[in-house]
């Protein structure tokens, strides 16, 4: 039985906290669902690295990495680019829906005070507002 490294250790108990953490913060409404799984999903890759040294080894090797710390670097990386990545994704879709948005409440304000000044002028025109 191989003995587990006191960085491994480290790294394996802070992604489980991270974890539950990510968690704590879906349940009191502060993360959404679709971001919690990746961070999720990430924690417990790192959680299970760091508690199985023989699959870090074989996933060391299978990268062509020379040092276990080096692949677990560098899975983090990797991780740190996607989340980077598709957050850009999603800001850049929103500052569209946003701009999409901006023109047609311009657009409404300006039939609404259309109508208004119309309804204004009918006012003022005797017997304008008198149907009959």
């Amino acid at each position: 039985m191989e003995f587990l490294s006191r960085t491994q250790i480290i790294s394996a108990f802070a992604a489980v906290g991270l974890a539950l953490y990510v968690l704590d913060l879906v349940r009191r409404r502060r993360l959404s669902e679709e971001y919690s799984f990746l961070w999720v999903v990430a924690s417990v890759v790192v959680a299970v690295l760091g508690f199985s040294t023989p699959l870090l080894r074989a996933l060391t090797r299978a990268l062509g990495i020379l040092y276990e710390g080096s692949t677990v670097f560098f899975l983090g990386l990797a991780f740190a680019t996607a989340m980077l990545l598709y957050l850009s994704v999603k800001l850049s879709r929103l500052g569209q829906e946003n701009q999409t948005l901006t023109r047609e409440l311009a657009l409404v304000r300006f039939e609404l005070d259309r109508l208004r000044e119309g309804v204004a002028d009918d006012a003022r025109r005797p017997g304008g507002s008198d149907p009959g």
